[in-house]
């Protein structure tokens, strides 16, 4: 089974070589497809030195947020499988391995384990939501789609400034397709460097989840307060979720100001 691992770049130019690396070991037969925003550091001259040296690594270039980048790479993608991971990410050696086994033995949708790496104090756990008891706050890195039901599913909603990978987790259970947990299918997933890129990140997570509530409505059963206490209940902890209750509200007051365009529910048709 041909494996697509698809990945969305721009200016990563001090994680993609840490990346490549740990995917051109990957079992075969794979196809690494990187699909740049334009970045104007070394990125893309450093991916077409991987490529001279390993044909199955592709470069393409498609400016646009990380749901149009992976739009793009899907259709670009010849593998029967897309398996999605973050620029700044490493994978475990065997990653691909087990990911085909699940695909083989008949799951539509996989989601590997991530192991958080970095900064003390930052490696923290994800605010985890759950839809129809299923847990579609995973990461976009260490997950696997089948490739058609991709394409059911219309791909990304590019309107999302991120949780582009909640909502589409969140279209394909309501499609009837479930999510299979491999925990021996590993990625390492790393932390930000500094309190500035944490919160910027905390903050666009918010402004994600608001963007997901204003699609589907209102989403507060969905998430465990018991045990985002547990996971949160630190100085770190405490500070993210301040800011991404301020991403979250920014989000709501910027959509009312338009009138709500940006999240359209019509968006996809293919939506049950």
């Amino acid at each position: 089974m041909l494996i697509t691992i698809l990945i969305s770049t721009k200016n990563e130019e001090n994680n993609i070589e840490g990346l490549l690396d740990s995917l051109v070991i990957q079992k075969e037969p794979i196809e690494i497809v990187v699909v740049d925003a334009g970045s104007s550091d070394n990125t893309q001259d450093i991916v077409k030195e991987y490529a001279r040296k390993h044909p199955f690594i592709k470069l393409y270039n498609k400016e646009g947020n990380i749901g149009e980048s992976f739009n793009y790479g899907i259709e670009k993608a010849e593998g029967e499988a897309i398996s999605f991971i973050g620029a700044d990410d490493k994978a475990d050696k065997d990653w691909i391995k087990y990911v085909r086994r699940a695909l083989i033995n008949g799951h539509d949708i996989v989601a590997g384990k991530c192991i958080l790496k970095g900064r003390k104090g930052f490696e923290l756990e994800r605010v985890k939501l759950y839809y129809r008891g299923i847990d579609v706050s995973i990461p976009g890195t260490n997950t696997s789609y089948r490739k058609e039901i991709l394409e059911e599913l219309g791909g990304f909603d590019p309107s999302f400034i991120t949780a582009e990978d909640i909502d589409l987790n969140i279209r394909a259970v309501n499609a009837g397709y479930k999510i299979y947990f491999e925990e021996k299918a590993i990625v390492y997933r790393y932390s930000r460097e500094n309190l500035i890129g944490f919160i910027r990140q905390a903050f666009r997570n918010g402004y994600g989840r608001k963007q997901l509530v204003l699609k589907y409505g209102k989403l507060w059963k969905s998430y465990s307060l018991q045990e985002t206490i547990k996971t949160q209940f630190t100085i770190f902890g405490i500070l993210r979720l301040i800011f991404g209750f301020l991403g979250y509200s920014w989000c709501g007051l910027k959509e009312r100001k338009n009138g709500g365009e940006n999240n359209d529910k019509t968006w996809n048709p293919r939506v049950r």
